[in-house]
Parts: C-alpha cells; sequence; structure tokens
C-alpha cells in the first residue's frame, strides 16, 4: 500500500516560455499565458523560486500538482522538469508539458501521450533531461511562419496583435482547462474534449 508523503506532489504542469518582459505576449510564450490563466483561475500566485522555475502548488480533482513556469529559457527548460520530477518522484506520464505549435492555426489545441519533439527546442530538452518522449504535452496552436524564408526565431518571439492576441488568451484558458480535465478524467476524456 502506497501513501503520499505530506506535501507530496503526484503531477506536474510545466507551461513554457521565456522570462522576461520582452517574451510577453509572444508565440514562443503560449505557456506562459496558459499558466496564468491557470493561476488566475486556481487563485494562486506562481512566484515560488524552486527548481530554476517559478512555481506554485495547487489542488487539481483532490491531486496535489505543482505547476511551473521554467525560467531558463527555452532551450534549457529540461533542467528544471528534471529537478522537479526527481525531487518529488513524479513519473514521465504524470508531467504535463504546455507549450506553443507552429503547425497548427491559431488557438486550435493538440493533446497527445507522448511524442518527437517536433523541432521545439524546449521539448527537445525535457526529453533529453528525461530520457523519455513518454509525457503528455498540450500543444497551443500559434500559427505557421507567413512564407517559407521567414527566420523561425524571429517568428517564435514575434508578438501577437489585435484578434490574433484575444484568440490566444481564449486558447490559453482553455488548454489550462485541458491540463485539469487530462488530470481529472485521464487522457482520452482530454483529447476526445480539446483536440
Amino acid at each position: 500500500m502506497f501513501f503520499k508523503k505530506p506535501g507530496g506532489v503526484s503531477w506536474l504542469i510545466v507551461f513554457l516560455g521565456n522570462p522576461g518582459p520582452r517574451y510577453e505576449m509572444t508565440r514562443h510564450n503560449a505557456g506562459f499565458m496558459a499558466a496564468d490563466a491557470m493561476a488566475k483561475e486556481k487563485n494562486v500566485n506562481i512566484n515560488k523560486a524552486r527548481f530554476k522555475a517559478l512555481t506554485a502548488t495547487c489542488d487539481i480533482g483532490g491531486e496535489s500538482v505543482l505547476l511551473m513556469k521554467p525560467q531558463t529559457f527555452m532551450n534549457l527548460s529540461g533542467d528544471a522538469v528534471a529537478q522537479a520530477a526527481r525531487f518529488y518522484k513524479i513519473p514521465p506520464e504524470h508531467v504535463i508539458v504546455v507549450s506553443d505549435e507552429i503547425s497548427l492555426p491559431i488557438g486550435k489545441l493538440r493533446i497527445r501521450t507522448k511524442g518527437s519533439a517536433g523541432g521545439h527546442n524546449g521539448l527537445k530538452d525535457i526529453i533529453a533531461k528525461l530520457g523519455t518522449d513518454a509525457f503528455p504535452r498540450i500543444r497551443i496552436g500559434v500559427g505557421a511562419p507567413p512564407h517559407p524564408d521567414y527566420d523561425m526565431a524571429d517568428w517564435v518571439l514575434s508578438s501577437f496583435k489585435n484578434q490574433d492576441a484575444e484568440d490566444m488568451l481564449a486558447a490559453a484558458a482553455r488548454a489550462a482547462q485541458a491540463a485539469q480535465c487530462y488530470i481529472t478524467q485521464g487522457a482520452d476524456r482530454a483529447m476526445n474534449r480539446f483536440n
């Protein structure tokens, strides 16, 4: 029989982005936008510095969940994730990663239980540091560059404007709900409802 130690965390939700005001409302910060939506809904502040990240703990369906915004910059996100997962002994299938996805139209969500990084450097680093790609992820569509020659770094660091900004805030709130649904009702239900 297993008993959770007091203060133990059973799930980790990692919201990917880059720290600092310069990156607010950029495509690469779709994950941070979802973190802000989750914090507002759960009435917590994701501001406790731990594991090279800003964190908060909240209850989701009776589970103790660590919310995390890595402060390592996108390409080193795995450092923060691996530290927290090791500390709390959280298995990869209980580490939900919320990130941006350029191959999806703005505002669309895609939930997967595992998979490749798909060219996303934050996911690539998490896969490397966890030693597996078998962790759930919620990808938030941020749209593809307007033409193939567009510099990808410039694109993901560009800001949302006007209607796109509104659509992204709505998508971020849906991504926060999708993460909660994944924990409380399971992968299939979350995918059917939000994909």
